[in-house]
């Protein structure tokens, strides 16, 4: 069969085929310690999994709006304005199935041949693989430059140019764990004012995991940019719910109807029981994300100290989300060759820099949404491999 060229642009998620591989070495009866993933290894609050059940058993079965049931959307706009004191029209967000719908139907909104998009790499590969799947050039601006691995407002403001439609930001950032505080912002949505032509797709699905008691520098704060801004969120990092597959996200007034449009020429909906559980998460007490970055701080230190203890391995004091991205090239590896050998022979599983973007071929993504007794582990086995 003779397919569609435009199938070839499309990229992939490695992380997932990195969960395979070291599920296939497992099932040979090879110790595996999995780092790879990006998933909290907590369970989803009880109060959540029972507001599910009551729907279901209260009858919630059918169809609903393709933009979501309007009490969820509701319980969306309740916690902004909890979380950063502003007001939110709820016809303004929509439910999505996860994160990755609002990615694609942002960049299929402005992504053609001729356009320019800007995008971080090293950045969740999704991002990049969307902008090529359209036919936009993507325009990357490269995390690696700076030693804490975090952008910088004047250079990404200096790769604007008449033919950019969307800016992408991550923050705080998959994969390298960095985390751009308020000032920065500033000087970025400053900056902003001056190209009206530009929309933002802010990825703020971290937005509860930020390290050190600061604030999220959300780019809700900046009412004048707002008829231009996406924001990406959802529940899956903060309350562990990645496999309900639930997100939601803030559109310009301008995209509502037609992102609209595109849920229901793709999912129709997102399924009722889950939607009443992202409303008891919402409306709930934040007590397990409390704990949970209670934990992820240990964590956090333990596998920050331990990587920078290791011989030619350099880590960056990661400043939200859970995860390190540490260059070790200094082991006369490069990325991929360092993750392949911590996969086969120390028995650890994490991701090569590279499913991250070409200019993290020296890096490799930890995850230290695990046990701090795995990450023990995990970093003897790796001192024993290179020793």
């Amino acid at each position: 069969m003779k397919l569609a060229k435009s199938l070839d642009r499309l990229g992939t998620e490695t992380a997932f085929s990195v969960l395979a591989e070291a599920k296939k070495l497992e099932a040979t009866g090879k110790p595996m310690i999995h780092l790879g993933l990006g998933q909290p290894d907590f369970k989803t609050p009880k109060h959540i999994v029972d507001a599910a059940k009551k729907a279901l058993d209260d009858g919630h079965h059918g169809y609903v709006l393709s933009n979501g049931i309007l009490e969820c959307r509701q319980s969306v706009t309740r916690k902004i304005k909890k979380l950063y004191k502003q007001d939110i029209d709820p016809e303004r967000i929509i439910i999505m199935p996860g994160g990755k719908p609002t990615m694609s139907y942002a960049i299929q909104c402005f992504g053609e041949p001729g356009v320019e998009i800007i995008h971080p790499t090293p950045a969740f590969p999704i991002y990049e693989s969307m902008i090529n799947f359209t036919g936009a050039k993507p325009v990357p601006y490269d995390l690696t430059e700076d030693k804490d691995l975090k952008f910088n407002p004047e250079k990404i403001l200096s790769l604007i140019t008449d033919k950019t439609k969307l800016l992408i930001l991550i923050n705080p950032n998959n994969p390298t764990g960095s985390f751009v505080d308020k000032s920065d912002i500033d000087v970025l949505a400053e900056g902003l004012k001056k190209h009206p032509h530009v929309t933002i797709l802010s990825d703020e699905i971290y937005s509860r995991q930020i390290f050190d008691g600061k604030e999220m520098p959300t780019f809700f704060n900046y009412p004048e940019l707002r008829e231009r801004l996406i924001v990406l969120e959802g529940w899956s990092k903060a309350y562990s719910m990645t496999g309900w597959r639930l997100g939601w996200s803030f559109w310009p007034k301008d995209l509502v109807e037609h992102v609209n449009k595109l849920v229901i020429n793709s999912v129709s909906c997102v399924n009722a029981a889950a939607q009443f559980a992202g409303i008891a998460a919402l409306d709930g007490p934040d007590d397990s994300i409390i704990e949970m970055m209670r934990k992820f701080t240990i964590r956090r230190k333990l596998i920050h100290e331990g990587l920078n203890n290791l011989p030619g391995v350099e880590c960056s004091l990661p400043g939200g989300a859970f995860y390190a991205f540490p260059k070790v090239i200094g082991t006369g590896m490069n990325g991929g060759e360092f993750a392949k050998k911590c996969m086969h022979e120390a028995g650890v599983a994490i991701v090569p820099g590279t499913a991250f973007g070409k200019t993290a071929k020296d890096y490799v993504r930890f995850s230290f949404a695990a046990s701090s007794d795995n990450i023990s582990q995990a970093l003897e086995k790796i001192k024993k491999m290179l020793g």
